[in-house]
């Protein structure tokens, strides 16, 4: 018994990490099927406030899925999607909503994104930028059996990845709180001055499945 104990925590710690992702990236080099990070945080009630926030550079001309959070029952439970060349598509338990953003260039992008199920108020922001307020899903909430992928899109929780809908680039700054952020809030997410409280940056619990590789920022 005490040696299965042992081998069980070391293959844990062999694919759980715990790092300080502070000027770090990561890296996802190929349109693939297979490669996404997966984020471990503990959630032990549902959503009712779900704030995130990351930074993205990529060169893609066609739709892709930054942050997927998948619940049993509900593949897009909290999904942040883009449709080049200027649609952000927020979902929320399976339901979507559109934004029509500015232009992309080829350069980093910070997106924080709120939901609030009060009201069902959807806030992004792009680049510090607000753009117009809109609602979805007033009083439901957010299962807190989570699958949260970096990379992919799930189609069911914890997969059903497609490559077409893979994301190619880097991804940093990922950050997610179970409270609204302020306009100071996210000003400070902007400029790297920001800890999420349900995920952390600076502390991040993740497990790396596929090429995705660890890179300092440039």
């Amino acid at each position: 018994m005490e040696l299965s104990v042992l081998v069980l925590l070391l293959v844990v710690s062999v694919s759980l990490a715990q790092e300080d992702m502070e000027r770090k990236v990561f890296v996802f080099p190929k349109e693939t099927n297979t490669a996404h990070v997966i984020l471990r945080p503990t959630i032990t009630k549902p959503l009712k406030k779900v704030s995130v926030c990351l930074r993205s550079y990529t060169d893609l001309s066609r739709y892709y899925s930054t942050f997927s959070l998948a619940t049993p029952g509900k593949d897009n439970a909290f999904l942040i999607f883009f449709q080049p060349p200027n649609t952000f598509s927020m979902h929320i338990n399976q339901a979507d909503t559109n934004f029509k953003t500015d232009s992309e260039t080829l350069d980093w992008r910070h997106i924080c994104v709120t939901w609030d199920s009060d009201t069902g108020l959807i806030q992004l922001w792009v680049n510090g930028k607000l753009y117009p307020r809109k609602a979805s899903m007033k009083g439901s909430s957010i299962a807190p059996e989570a699958s949260i992928v970096l990379g992919q899109e799930q189609d069911s929780i914890g997969g059903g990845f497609e490559s077409v809908q893979s994301f190619l680039g880097e991804i940093s700054d990922v950050h997610m709180c179970d409270y609204i952020l302020t306009s100071e809030d996210v000003q400070k997410a902007l400029y790297g001055d920001f800890n999420g409280n349900v995920i952390n940056w600076k502390s991040l619990v993740y497990e790396i499945k596929g090429e995705v590789l660890i890179q300092p920022k440039l």
